[in-house]
């Protein structure tokens, strides 16, 4: 019955899924300047999709383990079945041996029987007492014969029944095995039609979270021009006490780093270790120079295109120039397909204003006329951002297709175990994006500082969430009525709900600290809290996740790997 009603709730998302998907294009079309409501509905989704598989995947995993044990089982019977088989063709043989001889003796026995018949010895006086033993003896010998025989038989028909049983339970065997074959096949289908439905949010989710992050105007690349984040440790936000929430790097932390570039040519790193440290497994490889289509200028050949390319300032060291273009190159080709499609000439593709750049650019991509980066042959899309924030990580772990040439990295000189370590060894720390906390309120001097009440708010969120999944509707930062977050709850409210599903809410939060972080993957595991209703720690993922839903105006954590100041 248990089962019956896990299949049923993954039947029911199955059946419904046309028509949530239809309620997130709803929220997304009746509130395009707001997504918080429509990421809370996606949330609410997951996370009751996670409670459904969970024990389907428990079940599925003690089923496997009792297919392993019938697998093994069958194997084993099958090894009787062999050992079996043998020994009967051995006895076999051996009573072929055995009535050969027998057929002999009795042979002879006819034979002597005819000869020394009981009258013929009584009546041999002389060597009557000879013959005597003679036929005893060869009566004895017959005898034994006769019973090896029986034996011989008797041995034969047991292992007959041993085999006939072995074989009957190996049928039964293999019976329940392909039963539960057939049954692990089924929920190992189901889990994997859910976990893609749950990939399908939460892809749609990262989608909404970045339109979130579009507001904060960060660039992908330095292509837009100079970075302008701000370090919100230099502002007073008028308050007196509180907490910011650094991120480390800025979106999309794929590929080429371009300030860790240039920290890598600084140190003398030539352009070849540089794209071997930021891409898995490529070539470099000389293509001809073909013409491609760039939108709003026509056709040009690709080198006269890299020319008025405008990534990276002309003043940075020669290396780390020709590494982007390098990756410019590459890019290119692999966007158009050869030149079979047209390139945008904005960040959504790469900056791309005409003429020819001139300076030190010029020199680099002249120095590296036709040098592209390829993975079994052909140009990779080599993806590039501005700041990686000391750690880059593969396409899919963002969302996007997944990539062998993209690879996780740990771009710093040197190994890690602080986060002070970071600020001296990371290759792109001089980026004014390495660090920064991003978002802001006007009121509050233009700054991402949040009160002590604020993330005591987002902390009682999450622990609602985590009492009550059906509750997440409510719990968006605005207080509006879009469909996936109607009569959004304040923080009494909030306290309130928590309080009546056995919580203790909290008022105030005295400390915040990343409890522990992977060093080489740039993640945070745990955050910790601790305030007026004791202590409360968080999967670091869970925690940005809800912060970015219920933090006030823009303020946002963009990566998976953040800080947390107090002031």
């Amino acid at each position: 019955m248990k089962k019956i009603g896990l299949i049923g709730i993954l039947f029911l998302f199955f059946c419904v899924n046309i028509a949530f998907a239809d309620e997130i294009d709803d929220c997304i079309k009746n509130y395009p300047g707001n997504q918080d409501p429509c990421i809370t509905l996606i949330q609410k989704k997951v996370f009751e999709l996670n409670n459904a598989i969970v024990p389907l995947q428990k079940e599925s995993v003690g089923i496997r383990s009792k297919i392993s044990s019938a697998k093994s089982q069958i194997v084993s019977m099958e090894n009787q079945m062999i050992l079996l088989t043998k020994r009967l063709i051995d006895k076999e043989a051996d009573m072929e041996v055995q009535r050969i001889l027998m057929e002999e003796r009795v042979r002879r026995y006819y034979i002597n029987s005819k000869k020394y018949t009981p009258i013929m010895i009584f009546l041999s006086s002389g060597e009557s007492s000879g013959l005597l033993r003679q036929y005893t003896l060869f009566q004895a010998v017959i005898s034994q014969d006769k019973n090896t025989v029986s034996n011989y038989i008797l041995d034969l028909k047991n292992l007959e029944l041993n085999k006939a049983k072995v074989l009957v339970e190996k049928n039964k065997i293999a019976v329940i095995k392909k039963d539960m074959e057939t049954r692990f096949g089924f929920l190992a289908g189901e889990i994997k039609k859910a976990e893609a439905y749950k990939a399908v949010l939460s892809a749609k989710q990262r989608e909404l979270e970045a339109q979130r992050f579009a507001s904060l105007n960060l660039p992908t690349s330095l292509g837009a021009g100079p970075l302008m984040c701000t370090d919100d440790r230099k502002i007073d936000p008028g308050f007196g006490s509180g907490f910011a929430f650094f991120t480390f790097g800025i979106p999309h932390h794929v590929g080429l780093n371009q300030y860790g570039a240039f920290g890598r040519a600084n140190v003398g790193q030539n352009y070849k270790d540089i794209i071997n440290a930021y891409y898995n497994g490529v070539s470099i490889e000389k293509k001809p120079n073909i013409t491609i289509k760039v939108k709003g200028y026509g056709s040009m050949s690709l080198e006269n295109y890299l020319l008025g390319i405008y990534e990276v300032p002309s003043s940075w060291p020669m290396e780390a120039l020709k590494a982007q273009v390098l990756a410019a190159r590459s890019y290119a080709l692999s966007y158009t397909n050869n030149g079979a499609k047209e390139i945008c000439t904005t960040q959504a593709c790469q900056v791309y204003k005409g003429g020819n750049k001139g300076g030190g650019w010029e020199q680099a991509v002249k120095a590296t006329e036709g040098e592209v980066v390829t993975k079994n042959g052909q140009p990779i899309t080599a993806w590039f951002a501005s700041t990686a924030g000391a750690y880059t990580y593969t396409s899919g772990d963002i969302g996007w297709k997944s990539t062998d040439w993209t690879k996780r990295t740990r771009d710093t000189n040197g190994d890690i175990n602080s986060f002070d370590d970071l600020f001296k060894k990371a290759y792109d720390k001089d980026s004014p994006c390495f660090y920064a906390a991003q978002g802001f309120r006007k009121k509050y001097n233009k700054s991402a500082w949040l009160k002590p009440s604020e993330v005591a708010d987002v902390v009682n969120v999450i622990l609602l969430a985590q009492k009550d999944s059906s509750v997440q509707n409510h719990l968006c930062y605005k207080n509006d009525s879009a469909h996936g977050c109607t009569d959004t709850w304040d923080f009494e409210r909030v306290k309130t709900e928590l309080r009546n599903r056995g919580g203790s809410p909290f008022n105030l939060i005295n400390s915040v600290n990343i409890s522990d972080w992977n060093k080489n993957e740039g993640r945070v595991n745990t955050i910790s809290f601790s305030g007026d209703a004791g202590g409360a720690s968080f999967a670091g993922a869970t925690f940005k996740s809800y912060f970015n839903i219920r933090a006030p105006a823009n303020i946002s954590i963009v990566g998976p790997l953040y800080n947390v100041e107090k002031r």
